[in-house]
């Protein structure tokens, strides 16, 4: 068996990679393929093969793929281009014919009215029209969309946003990667449609007394009209238009568009999911 996982250079995969070899698949079977290969030097010196790849070179797609018997798609990071490049990796995988090609997609992606799931959607029609066989694994939102800018809310003592009372189903990035391994080395997964998310649902109101604690300082949750976000998030460098689909993120936390309670992620890793208590407080500890 060979599994190639895409995008192995970004942080997921990364993960993905090192759940693959704690579940005991050899180094050589796995296929670490990303732009950046001297980022992957790591996984080479431990055997695993490191194939140079860009989603928009259709040949070093095809060149990455040779010989693959199961893909993980880690969906591309360049919003409003990821339709043409997920395309391009669904069509290799057709023609290599391989087994099962999972895709990271969104979670509630049929139903959500969020901005961000457009090409997750569309990427999902692709692939239920190319005859490869697929299965979904829907990620919900990564406890590190918070964390990781704990330095930056430790400094101002607040949290932005537009999600209002609105509750998330977060894990972490180890979570639901060791989810796509247990798909990836599991038989029977065609045609399955995973929902992930986390254990237990959080409010950014619940987000800020978890750093509060974890901190002892107050940090306080700001919420702001979707127009007035977007354009704090653009003051501080964000782009104009990532800005709008973040705060469009956010209404869709308000509606509930991320809320996961099918247990999913828990039964993949075979354990509880990551709590936000848990991620904050490491995160605190580290900042």
């Amino acid at each position: 068996m060979s599994i190639v996982v895409t995008g192995a250079t970004g942080q997921l995969g990364r993960h993905v990679i090192e759940a693959l070899l704690e579940r005991g698949v050899q180094a050589g079977d796995i296929v670490a393929a990303g732009r950046s290969v001297d980022k992957l030097a790591d996984f080479a010196a431990r055997g695993v093969r490191v194939q140079p790849m860009d989603y928009a070179d259709a040949g070093s797609v095809a060149t990455a793929l040779k010989g693959a018997t199961r893909v993980l798609l880690i969906s591309g990071s360049e919003v409003g281009r990821r339709v043409d490049q997920h395309h391009t990796v669904i069509d290799a995988a057709k023609a290599e014919g391989v087994e099962l090609l999972a895709y990271t997609s969104i979670a509630n992606a049929d139903t959500t009215g969020m901005k961000l799931a457009d090409e997750h959607k569309a990427t999902e029609e692709l692939l239920r029209e190319s005859g490869v066989p697929f299965v979904l694994l829907r990620n919900g939102w990564y406890l590190e969309n918070y964390t990781e800018q704990l330095p930056g809310t430790l400094a101002q003592g607040a949290v932005a946003g537009s999600a209002g009372e609105g509750k998330v189903s977060g894990a972490s990035r180890g979570d639901y990667a060791h989810a796509a391994a247990a798909v990836l080395v599991a038989e029977g997964q065609a045609g399955k449609v995973y929902e992930l998310g986390g254990d237990e649902a959080f409010s950014m109101a619940e987000l800020v007394a978890e750093i509060s604690a974890a901190a002892g300082k107050t940090i306080s949750y700001n919420d702001l009209s979707a127009e007035e976000y977007a354009g704090l998030l653009a003051s501080v460098g964000v782009p104009e238009a990532f800005a709008e689909i973040l705060a469009d993120s956010d209404l869709g936390i308000a509606r509930g568009d991320l809320l996961v309670s099918t247990g999913d992620l828990q039964r993949l890793i075979g354990r509880p999911t990551t709590t936000l208590g848990q991620a904050v407080r490491a995160a605190v500890a580290s900042a």
